[in-house]
């Protein structure tokens, strides 16, 4: 049961629902408050009111749930979050659909409406991980794009800021992460879809969607350079192997790197028509023993993100 308190009412011990305010201020949801660090942050931000979900928590007289009440919401509220969680990110996939698709077409760019987006994005990815990495892996054919880039988009934040890098490059590194893949909506859906062997014509016109992509970026010179740089070579490898330049380490930057790693990563643990989806350790253990494709720093950050198990 939800019930909305003044903020200078909470306490440490309540379940936390929202908080209501801009997500740029206090992104985190649905969590128990345990820390004084997180009271204090929630006491300034801007809210008024926070809603406590007090089956899970402390109710607003600092009361406990019972034992067999909190045990039986819990199974409910798991079921529930993971229900509005896929709620929540096929609104934003809804959302990326119109925005790129209005994009290729050569309309206007919404630049402020797509970074809040990725920052919104980012707050899912941050506050339910492991959950949004589960809902996401499993995908519908109109929406495998959309999604792929929104999970993309989650995981290039989460790997920034566990780089330490500043918030406005993790910001832009979010909005890399929705456009990245930009250029396969010129792909046809027979071609993009295809469950069986890809012909030889086929692999080419999907290896060239970074240069698709990137072409219809560079009509957006508000754009920051490093997104395109992203959108145009994020299949590109350590060794040279990959495309569509065949760069080498050397010339291929930090941010670059980051979104090959959280791109090849999504891309191998979802269900796709041409294949099973592999699990997170065989994701990231096939990874880590290719360092002459990914970097290994950043397949390492990631997996301490996503997974207990080591890496061997």
């Amino acid at each position: 049961m939800l019930v909305k308190i003044a903020k200078d009412r909470i306490r440490k011990g309540m379940f936390v629902e929202s908080v209501a305010c801009p997500s740029r201020e206090f992104a985190r949801r649905r969590f128990l408050l345990q820390t004084d660090d997180e009271l204090a942050a929630i006491r300034a931000t801007s809210a008024q009111e926070v809603s406590i979900n007090i089956r899970l928590g402390l109710d607003p007289d600092g009361r406990s749930p019972n034992k067999e009440t909190r045990k039986s919401s819990r199974v409910s509220a798991d079921a529930r979050q993971k229900q509005a969680l896929r709620g929540e990110i096929h609104q934003s996939a809804k959302m990326l659909r119109s925005s790129l698709g209005n994009l290729v077409t050569g309309g206007a760019l919404d630049l402020q409406s797509l970074s809040r987006a990725a920052e919104d994005n980012a707050g899912i990815w941050t506050d339910s991980t492991l959950l949004a990495l589960e809902v996401t892996r499993l995908k519908s054919k109109d929406e495998a794009t959309y999604q792929h880039s929104l999970a993309v988009s989650g995981m290039m934040t989460l790997l920034a800021r566990s780089l330490d890098l500043d918030d406005d490059t993790t910001g832009i590194l979010g909005l890399a992460g929705m456009l990245h893949d930009i250029g396969k909506l010129l792909i046809p859906d027979e071609i993009l879809t295809k469950a069986g062997k890809l012909t030889d014509r086929e692999r080419l016109i999907i290896r060239n969607h970074p240069e698709a992509g990137y072409r219809i970026l560079t009509t957006y010179p508000e754009l920051p350079p490093v997104v395109l740089e992203i959108c145009r070579l994020h299949h590109e490898m350590l060794d040279g192997s990959g495309y569509p330049l065949g760069l080498k380490q050397k010339d291929l930057s930090l941010p670059v790197r980051l979104s090959t790693v959280c791109d090849v990563f999504e891309a191998l643990t979802s269900v796709r028509p041409y294949k099973r989806p592999w699990t997170t350790p065989e994701a990231l253990d096939w990874m880590f023993g290719r360092p002459h494709l990914f970097d290994r720093k950043m397949v390492i950050r990631l997996g301490s993100m996503l997974t207990d198990a080591p890496l061997h």
